[in-house]
């Protein structure tokens, strides 16, 4: 029997150099995986690129073996991709392009941009207080209780001032203004 040796480690990466040599020896492997995760050649080639980017703007890594770690980090950042442009998608998916050719989106774009005045108005018609603590929750996603601390008022006044706040956005919207009439045109009857 022949005692167990372990297996020689890899020369450390000493320089940019090594990294150089382990990266370009590892490409084609890189651009192959990413390929078939993203079942893109140019976006792999692309993908790979920024790989190397990230690398060389830093200092050299110690680790086991490089070409391992590359090809570990080539998956994570297809994956982040394939992640990114699924975001994009369902994002794109959730606010429709409107169909140009029906006169109802037109039209439902004109009522939303009525809604949104009207909830406008409403919310510049509230104290000031009222109005600095909705936006805090609703636009900066600011807690209740990280509200009450940076106010400088209890939990529970921040939950009236949102109700009021809420009441009248909901009221806007229930009980909108009167259009305002358009002129009627010199010599047709009024």
């Amino acid at each position: 029997m022949t005692p167990d040796r372990p297996s020689p480690e890899p020369p450390p990466l000493d320089s940019q150099e090594d990294f150089l040599r382990v990266f370009l020896a590892n490409r084609q492997r890189l651009e192959s995986l990413v390929s078939r995760q993203v079942g893109c050649r140019a976006t792999a080639a692309d993908l790979v690129q920024d790989l190397f980017l990230r690398f060389w703007r830093r200092p050299v890594l110690q680790v086991e073996e490089m070409g391992t770690y590359l090809l570990r980090c080539a998956r994570n950042l297809a994956i982040d991709h394939l992640r990114l442009e699924g975001s994009r998608s369902r994002t794109l998916n959730a606010f429709p392009v409107p169909d140009e050719q029906r006169p109802d989106a037109l039209e439902a774009g004109l009522l939303a941009g009525d809604d949104l005045r009207n909830v406008d108005a409403a919310l510049r018609g509230l104290p000031e207080r009222t109005r600095h603590i909705f936006l805090l929750n609703r636009i900066h996603g600011c807690t209740y209780g990280e509200i009450a601390r940076a106010v400088g008022v209890s939990q529970s006044a921040v939950e009236k001032h949102m109700m009021r706040a809420l009441e009248a956005c909901k009221a806007s919207l229930a009980n909108p203004p009167a259009p305002a009439r358009e002129s009627s045109a010199p010599g047709s009857p009024a």
